[in-house]
C-alpha cells in the first residue's frame, strides 16, 4: 500500500471529515457544501471538491461513484459494499460481510495483480417499492 502523502491541516478539511463522519447516507458534494457553509460561510464549492478529491486520493474518506451523475462520500473506510437505489438515487450501506478472498479468486482469472475490489447493488430501497 502506498503511503499517505502529508498535507497540511486546514480548517476546511476537518469540517468536512467530521460532518462526514455523522451521515450514514453517503453525501453528494453538494449536500457536503450546503452543510459546511453553514459553519465556514466564505468557503467556496470548489475548494469542498478539492478538499473531497484530496481526502479521497488519501484514503481517508471513500468516494462513491455510483449513479454515473454525482460522486458520493463515505467516511466509513472499512471494505464494505453499499446498495444505490435505482428510483430515489439513495446509498445505503450493505450489512453483508466482506469477502476478502474474492480479490484473490479475481486474480486467478486476471493476468495481473488485484489489490481490491468494490461491490455496488443495485435494485429499489423499502421506500421505493
Amino acid at each position: 500500500m502506498a503511503e499517505k502523502t502529508t498535507i497540511k491541516r486546514s480548517r476546511q478539511r476537518d469540517a468536512i471529515v467530521a460532518f462526514l463522519k455523522t451521515r450514514k447516507d453517503h453525501p453528494t458534494a453538494d449536500v457536503v457544501y450546503q452543510e459546511i457553509r453553514t459553519i465556514i460561510p466564505n468557503i467556496s464549492l470548489g475548494t469542498v471538491y478539492r478538499n473531497l478529491a484530496q481526502l479521497s486520493e488519501r484514503g481517508d474518506i471513500l468516494r462513491l461513484p455510483c449513479d454515473g451523475k454525482m460522486d458520493h462520500f463515505d467516511a466509513d473506510i472499512r471494505p464494505h459494499y453499499h446498495f444505490i437505489c435505482n428510483r430515489c438515487g439513495c446509498v445505503k450501506d450493505m450489512e453483508l460481510p466482506y469477502a476478502n478472498n474474492m480479490d484473490e479468486l479475481a486474480g486467478n482469472t486476471f493476468d495481473g495483480i488485484i489489490t481490491k475490489h468494490n461491490l455496488l447493488f443495485e435494485g429499489y430501497c423499502k421506500e421505493c417499492m
